[in-house]
């Protein structure tokens, strides 16, 4: 069991995760389509934007999570990987409930 500095820290970072991969399936699944098969690439301008700043937020708050929580450099580097590939966010996500989980502040 690991002890975890800061859980409500790494609480928000699995919120996070959530936000930043739904954002994510949206661009793809809502604002693309409307763009290339309705005409209106405004959708992806504005999604493409909320997206982009949710992900900076996202790589943001795993590097803080290094000293804060403290999470290894190593996972957070899977964090990184996971926050440019689909559905990443979610399958890292996992790995962070299950760490909270056996904190014993889950």
């Amino acid at each position: 069991m690991r002890d975890l500095r800061d859980p409500a820290f790494l609480r928000r970072l699995i919120v996070m995760g959530l936000v930043e991969g739904t954002s994510t399936l949206v661009l793809f699944l809502v604002a693309m389509p409307l763009k290339y098969l309705a005409g209106l690439p405004l959708a992806v301008t504005i999604v493409g934007s909320i997206h982009g700043a949710l992900d900076v937020a996202y790589v943001l708050m795993l590097l803080v999570a290094i000293a804060r929580v403290p999470l290894p450099v190593g996972l957070v580097a899977w964090g990184l990987v996971g926050a440019v590939v689909p559905f990443g966010p979610f399958v890292f996500d996992v790995r962070l409930k299950r760490m909270l989980d056996r904190s014993g502040a889950g």
